[in-house]
């Protein structure tokens, strides 16, 4: 059956017969495009129309699609073996992959929890926190502290700790448990404030969360690596865990491997994801240090990480993030960021002088043109695809992500296509 939609613009996505999509109003979105092939940086449509890819599929696609590498690793596996149970066994293309994961994380990130999405790597993330401490007997400190901005998944828990006025989870306000919100300390100001309200509250509270560097759904807002390093003080001298969601940044999008490398800290547990499989299959880890692991040995059962996804550690998945690791070895992934961000710095540039824009950055390889507002964002994303582009503006911001591999002719269409259609103000 095909579900190739007839040229009509008034289709909307609920003439679907069973699909439910996600992050729209299912009774007003407009028909979704419909994929049939990609390649390298090319989305093919059901009417052969081929796009070029600016988000590399919500930022997991790092070496552009179909790559040879990662899909031989994948073939082989499943001829092998697709999956198996992790309960009481464990497979060779997962021991791998753990120990090459705390090989490349700076510091003793050295022990890795395997999952199959960022948002649940981060509740695995806040779980480890919140009993690391129970298992010290400190019963005290059952609260996360977040910041405004941020954004950490779509399960319950992360709601409760991604930005209450984003809007997106706030009809969940009153089931969600309370935790403790502060502003990133970008100020010294703002620096003393959060001082204080660790003096006041810093019992209650297990750990701190932050995207370092670029905090991505919630706006693509970026902040500097010294305040990174406050953090890490700060936790250290109250006695706070610091959790690192890296689904985003990890993997060279903010221009090295692990975007809290460029702070000179590690963090007490990180969460990856994304890309941690070039954008082939799901799969996410969470990753503590060694004191962190240590609460957790016990002759006391109840000490025991008591968490177990039915899919954690593919084998298939596994095999595909190994793979990927190895283009991050033999294949100039950073340099080819590096060049990519130069780019977006000339071509995104000229943007900031059309009306309506806020602000221009750049990150890596993340280009963000910041917009007063965004009153129609399937108008903008329909004006994208006429111009052969795949570009999908969220709140009051349209962004780049694309594949470190994308070609530079292919990323100047990308840029172009930016300008046009803000250009032609169709806001």
């Amino acid at each position: 059956m095909s579900f190739t939609a007839p040229p009509s613009s008034r289709l909307k996505a609920a003439s679907l017969p069973h699909l439910w999509l996600p992050y729209c109003q299912m009774k007003t979105a407009p028909y979704p495009a419909e994929a049939v092939s990609t390649k390298d940086s090319t989305i093919t449509l059901s009417n052969s129309q081929k796009l070029i890819d600016g988000i590399a599929s919500w930022w997991t696609a790092c070496h552009g699609y179909n790559h040879p590498h990662l899909q031989a690793a994948l073939i082989e596996q499943a001829q092998k073996m697709p999956h198996i149970m992790f309960g009481g066994m464990i497979h060779e293309p997962a021991a791998r992959l753990s120990e090459r994961l705390s090989q490349i994380l700076p510091g003793d990130l050295n022990h890795v929890f395997f999952t199959d999405s960022g948002s649940v790597a981060m509740e695995v993330a806040a779980k480890i926190a919140l009993q690391f401490h129970l298992n010290r007997g400190e019963k005290t400190r059952s609260k996360l502290l977040s910041f405004r901005g941020g954004y950490h998944g779509d399960t319950l828990m992360m709601m409760s700790i991604c930005d209450p006025e984003e809007g997106m989870h706030s009809l969940f306000g009153q089931t969600l448990p309370k935790q403790v919100l502060a502003d990133i300390p970008k100020t010294s100001a703002d620096l003393k404030n959060l001082r204080m309200l660790l003096e006041k509250d810093s019992t209650q509270i297990a750990a701190m969360i932050i995207e370092p560097l670029v905090q991505g759904a919630g706006g693509m807002i970026f902040h500097d690596a010294e305040i990174l390093k406050n953090l890490r003080n700060l936790c250290d001298e109250f006695g706070i865990l610091l959790i690192l969601d890296e689904v985003f940044t990890g993997f060279g999008r903010t221009g090295t491997m692990f975007a809290y490398e460029q702070a000179n800290i590690v963090p007490d547990i990180i969460a990856l994801s994304k890309a941690l499989t070039g954008g082939t299959m799901p799969l996410a880890a969470t990753i503590a240090r060694e004191h962190v692991y240590q609460t957790f040995l016990s002759d006391n059962p109840n000490h025991a990480l008591m968490h177990g996804p039915t899919f954690m550690a593919n084998p298939l998945a596994c095999a595909v993030a190994n793979a990927s690791l190895d283009l991050f070895e033999k294949e100039p992934r950073l340099q080819q960021v590096q060049h990519i961000e130069k780019q977006l710095l000339k071509e995104l540039e000229p943007c900031r002088a059309l009306p309506h824009v806020k602000d221009v950055r750049v990150k890596g390889a993340i280009g963000v043109v910041e917009l007063d507002a965004i009153k129609d964002s399937a108008r903008l994303n329909k004006a994208f695809i006429e111009k052969n582009v795949w570009i999908r503006p969220f709140r009051n911001i349209i962004y780049l992500t694309p594949a470190f591999t994308i070609k530079t002719d292919e990323l100047s269409m990308l840029t172009s296509a930016i300008y046009d259609v803000l250009e032609t103000n169709l806001l």
